[in-house]
């Protein structure tokens, strides 16, 4: 991996914050959120040198996946806060987190490749890594686009807006706005999530079951945001507890199966665009290569595709008991 030099520590705000931001069974729903963005946002700040350093790819995994969480938690928290405020972070967030996004994506689709391209027999092989090649070429460009985000001085503002969000109470709605109890949001969205399914039915577009996925991933981080809360005085998990933590781990076997199909759909779908771009005379072992390569992405896909229903089941067979 390429390396930049690390900027001083004090750029990322990591200096300003405080003791972390703890809120207990009896503390108020909207003490809750700011901890989980207490968190994450340590989370965010210690990556964040990785992620320019560059060496270890697993800093962007985990710095991209804090920053999502954050958004999450102000998308599920929405009735709990000022909602101009709560928008307004998530938007700034959306745009560092596209800025992550592609390189991330990049990385994730390289190595799957190179792990693909080492099973073809040795005469294959070469062509595979030209391919591959391309996705690196791909990825120093959308590092750059990367680096040039994280050097700007949006994204300086956004952190010294982080800090000050979690070292303070949040912004609430106005006085007489009703606001739910924690347990009432991981409820939202498991209506939302089968109603969507409901919409979708058994087979519907790969499109679509991204979409799931992403409403399935939504309804796992409120249960991220809400779990902490629900506890007794005595730090005794509740029967709401027990019921979300079941239908939590119901939740994450089907975002995995949806995962697993959205990650062999895109790589089909990568591959295909390597293809289309090898000109008018491509060379003949990489288009063979490729097709194999698309053949076997395909086939993953269509295997996955045959277990999200049975997955979403069980996950329905669990959300029924909230």
């Amino acid at each position: 991996m390429d390396g930049a030099p690390l900027p001083p520590s004090n750029l990322y705000g990591a200096a300003d914050l405080a003791e972390p931001f703890r809120a207990g069974p009896g503390d108020p729903a909207v003490a809750h959120v700011r901890a989980l963005l207490d968190k994450r946002l340590r989370a965010m700040l210690h990556h964040e040198p990785g992620v320019r350093d560059g060496r270890d790819i697993d800093n962007l995994h985990r710095m991209r996946v804090a920053v999502r969480r954050m958004r999450a938690a102000l998308k599920s928290a929405r009735p709990l806060l000022d909602r101009s405020w709560a928008d307004g972070l998530r938007a700034d967030l959306g745009r560092l987190g596209r800025a992550l996004g592609p390189v991330r994506d990049l990385d994730v689709m390289i190595e799957r490749l190179r792990d693909e391209v080492a099973t073809l027999p040795t005469a294959e092989q070469a062509a595979g890594e030209r391919l591959v090649a391309v996705l690196e070429a791909d990825r120093i460009a959308a590092r750059a686009a990367m680096l040039d985000e994280l050097d700007s001085d949006r994204h300086a503002a956004l952190r010294r807006r982080l800090v000050e969000a979690v070292s303070a109470p949040l912004p609430e709605p106005p006085a007489g706005v009703v606001r739910p109890e924690l347990i009432e949001l991981v409820r939202t969205e498991t209506r939302r999530l089968t109603r969507d399914v409901r919409r979708a039915g058994a087979n519907p577009p790969d499109m679509t079951l991204h979409d799931l996925r992403i409403r399935t991933k939504r309804l796992r981080y409120t249960g991220e945001l809400v779990a902490p809360a629900m506890r007794d005085r005595k730090g005794r998990r509740t029967k709401d507890a027990t019921r979300v933590r079941t239908m939590l781990k119901a939740a994450e076997g089907l975002q995995e199966v949806l995962g697993d199909h959205q990650d062999a759909c895109v790589a089909e779908h990568r591959i295909r665009s390597l293809l289309d771009g090898l000109g008018d005379h491509p060379d003949a072992h990489e288009v063979f290569v490729g097709g194999r390569l698309v053949e076997r992405e395909r086939a993953r896909a269509e295997a996955l595709r045959a277990q999200w229903w049975d997955a979403w089941l069980v996950l329905l067979g669990r959300a029924e008991k909230l």
